[in-house]
């Protein structure tokens, strides 16, 4: 088996391919990481628009906390979704031909890796806040080393 696949080989050899990133190219974008992050911006400000129930009624708090712990677990998932969106782009995508031109690119993206684990861990709508800004700046260093101008929009 293996002489045949020598043969093969040496018949049809296999043309030599590079690549500057990890995946083929058009697989990155860093909207999948705004979507997550304008999640959690929306889960934060309902987790702090909700209001307790006034009275003792078990039925009442059964519900405020259903509706609480849901928010809470759709504001963690997608901050760790988001963190993994963005460390994919910087990791795989970025090279060191984009430091060049943007020297801030890794503080950027640990500021942005940071504020995806503080709003983990916190319900805190300025850095809910922070993180879209964060992500709107790595989506036009991203789009502009493409060499397109792809507007930032979000969802609300």
């Amino acid at each position: 088996m293996k002489n045949l696949t020598t043969m093969i080989n040496e018949w049809f050899p296999a043309e030599e391919v590079n690549a500057h990133c990890d995946g083929p190219c058009g697989v990155y974008d860093p909207a999948d990481a705004r979507i997550k992050a304008e999640a959690v911006l929306s889960m934060t400000k309902k987790i702090l628009a909700l209001t307790p129930p006034s009275d003792g009624d078990a039925k009442a708090w059964a519900s405020y906390l259903n509706t609480m712990s849901r928010y809470i677990a759709i504001k963690e998932e997608q901050a760790q979704k988001a963190k993994d969106e963005l460390l994919v782009l910087w990791t795989d995508y970025f090279k060191p031909v984009h430091l060049e031109k943007y020297p801030d690119l890794h503080d950027t993206f640990w500021q942005a890796a940071k504020l995806c684990s503080a709003c983990k861990v916190e319900v805190n709508q300025e850095h809910a806040q922070e993180l879209m800004d964060t992500v709107e700046k790595i989506h036009n260093i991203f789009w502009a080393t493409k060499g397109r101008d792809v507007s930032y929009y979000t969802a609300s």
